[in-house]
């Protein structure tokens, strides 16, 4: 008999305290579909930015956190595969994407899963409406089907595999979106948090020449430079847009970046970006920056040919793909370094408030730390 009900910290008013509660879980499982017990939640900052309100059309109430790993406890009917065709069964620990419906025209037509009219995250779901609890910050999820999950490698920590459901997947397929990485060729980070992070390392790692990562505090990017910066511009000390991207074109001889990749999603970062960009270079824009942006340069986009690509999130395929990036380099780069010690659901709003202060590069929560809390 698996679990019918789930202690949850519920998001029910923005900027306020999460509500420790409990949630129904489906009695009934639909073919496809799974119950897991969450064993590591890692936050994102689009955690922070929704419990502080800066998504207000977001329904409440919600059950943040959708980079998590979970051990199975109760599977539906033909559920017994992963998306590799590795077998799944009780006890098997897995990381998954977000629902797919599997007949739009984007799943269809596109083959992009990403691209989904009704692609499932975590805080599109209201904890108060079947199915209640899809999100990280509770002691047991509920999987629906479309959410590919792939079984983890028992060498693969809880907190890396979490992060590639959201921060190293999104990386991955923005590398890819570019094209790349050319031997030898300069690449701009714009931002420090994970993504910035992870992308900095990934571009050491594919071959790049030249790596400049731009963000801050001083601690991120004192870790950007063991992930491979060559050098890092500190964006709380340059704060004038214009001499960040003239340091740029110092550090590049003048000619500018071969990919600008951004990571940050502030008012200015893709005006930047594109600035920053040499003839016939990459602006790849992932992070969101805003109502309040600054004009992207389209002359100079005409002038120096540059492709300016979006890239948003990440499916199954590059969520197995960030597995074996992770894995393959975990002798070269300290992924341990960016994660926080782990709290139960009792510290998850602290960890939020961390997150968003960047006090933590990246906050943990482990639901099974404060079973002891009272139901």
């Amino acid at each position: 008999m698996h679990p019918t009900a789930t202690r949850a910290a519920v998001l029910r008013e923005f900027n306020a305290p999460l509500e420790l509660t409990e949630l129904p879980l489906p009695r009934e499982l639909p073919p496809g579909s799974a119950i897991v017990r969450i064993t590591s939640t890692t936050l994102c900052g689009t955690d922070a930015h929704l419990w502080a309100g800066a998504l207000p059309s977001v329904p409440l109430p919600i059950v943040l956190g959708h980079e998590m790993t979970g051990e199975v406890v109760a599977l539906g009917a033909h559920s017994g595969r992963d998306a590799c065709g590795k077998p799944v069964g009780i006890g098997s620990r897995v990381v998954w994407s977000e629902a797919v419906c599997g007949h739009c025209a984007g799943c269809t037509v596109l083959r992009e899963p990403v691209l989904c009219d009704h692609r499932g995250y975590g805080f599109s779901q209201r904890a108060d409406r079947w199915p209640y609890a899809i999100g990280g910050l509770s002691e047991y999820a509920y999987l629906p089907p479309g959410a590919d999950r792939i079984v983890l490698a028992p060498d693969v920590p809880d907190t890396w595999a979490a992060s590639a459901g959201c921060a190293v997947k999104t990386v991955v397929r923005a590398y890819a979106n570019a094209g790349g990485v050319r031997p030898g060729s300069t690449v701009a980070v714009q931002g420090a948090g994970p993504l910035g992070l992870v992308a900095t390392a990934y571009a050491r790692a594919a071959g790049a020449g030249q790596v400049i990562t731009l963000g801050g505090p001083a601690g991120r990017l004192a870790l950007a430079a063991k992930y491979g910066a060559d050098a890092t511009i500190d964006v709380t000390e340059v704060t004038d847009p214009d001499e960040r991207v003239a340091q740029v074109e110092e550090m590049t001889g003048a000619l500018g970046a071969d990919l600008v990749l951004d990571f940050a999603g502030a008012p200015t970062a893709n005006r930047e970006g594109v600035l920053m960009c040499a003839k016939r270079g990459t602006h790849v824009v992932v992070g969101a920056a805003g109502p309040d942006a600054a004009p992207v340069p389209m002359d100079v986009v005409l002038g120096r040919e540059i492709s300016v690509v979006g890239s948003l999130h990440g499916d199954v395929g590059d969520l197995a793909r960030a597995l074996r990036f992770l894995t393959a380099f975990a002798d070269r780069f300290e992924w341990d370094a960016m994660f926080s010690p782990a709290v139960g659901l009792a510290g998850a709003e602290q960890a939020i408030r961390d997150t968003q202060s960047m006090a933590a590069v990246k906050a943990v929560v482990d639901p099974g730390l404060d079973q002891e809390v009272p139901r």
